[in-house]
């Protein structure tokens, strides 16, 4: 498969269960040594701040040969006050971001814009989708001048954003990406496991979405387990809690269609592989195991 020279694989952090950086279970050395044993030749940074600051991330990078593939910054795009103030936490991102840029800008970190949590959607993520809680369409044209206002400061400071769809935010299903690319000139991270969940179609979003990808997620899904959670009225954390993403290769997630379409479409750029865990990590061991397994299966379909 072509796939294999044009990629990096890289891991993250919420794999471990790392949303905040006052919480981890493990430190920032130590993800870093046990991704660079694995083989991953990258990370998404996690919470900003958690990998270091502008000054120090650097040379952690670097002492552990990993390089940085991008990390998620959320704004609020649907209030422009409060949009207004999250513009000083998107600068401090990428000043992270410029400091770790490496020397090949096939693999410069991707700032991976998104919306934060919508409550109403956090509670009840995915299909079926409560009309109530889409944003109305009167908002989009505002809602994606903003996300546009963002993307152009990410490249004044010379780096390529990507919008990253996600469960129990205001855009969660393709149709929402849909709507989002037409109204800026965004690429989009392709999450498979979070379209999988909201209803979408993996292997028809690359064939759809082709010159538009930017960044890719590698995310297996379980839909019944996600199914579980939904009938027994939980939400996103439930879902995550329940398996709802497990390791690649034991989900519904045609994963095998997802590189062969990336292969075919001529993706370039990182892969970062992604298993959300709960909050804080229940057993490290076992996601220790799971990252090593999921970059061998992912070796192995790409070969």
């Amino acid at each position: 498969m072509r796939l294999s020279a044009r990629t990096r694989v890289a891991g993250a952090p919420v794999n471990y269960g790392i949303y905040q950086t006052a919480t981890a279970p493990v430190g920032p050395d130590d993800l870093l040594a046990a991704l660079a044993d694995d083989g991953y030749t990258g990370v998404d940074s996690g919470p900003i701040g958690y990998l270091g600051t502008d000054a120090t991330l650097p040379h952690r990078l670097e002492r552990a040969g990993i390089a940085l593939a991008g990390g998620w910054v959320d704004l609020r795009y649907a209030d422009p006050a409060g949009f207004a103030e999250d513009l000083g936490s998107l600068d401090a991102a990428l000043d992270v971001f410029t400091a770790a840029r490496g020397d090949d800008p096939r693999f410069t970190p991707r700032p991976t814009l998104a919306c934060p949590a919508n409550p109403a959607r956090m509670a009840r993520p995915g299909l079926p989708t409560d009309p109530a809680t889409a944003l109305p369409d009167a908002a989009w044209p505002d809602f994606a001048a903003r996300v546009q206002q963002a993307a152009d400061r990410c490249r004044d400071r010379g780096l390529e954003p990507v919008f990253h769809y996600h469960l129990g935010t205001d855009v969660e299903s393709a149709a929402e990406a849909d709507r989002l690319l037409a109204l800026t000139d965004l690429s989009i991270c392709l999450d498979t496991g979070h379209l999988a969940l909201a209803g979408g179609d993996p292997v028809a979003a690359v064939r759809r979405w082709a010159g538009r990808i930017g960044q890719v997620h590698l995310k297996d899904a379980d839909l019944a387990a996600h199914a579980r959670v939904r009938a027994a009225g939980g939400g996103l954390t439930d879902v995550v809690a329940a398996g709802g993403f497990c390791a690649l290769g034991r989900g519904d997630v045609d994963l095998s269609g997802v590189l062969a379409g990336l292969d075919d479409t001529g993706y370039t750029g990182w892969l970062v592989i992604e298993q959300d865990s709960p909050a804080n990590g229940h057993d490290l061991d076992r996601i220790r195991a799971d990252q090593h397994a999921n970059l061998r299966w992912l070796e192995k379909a790409l070969r």
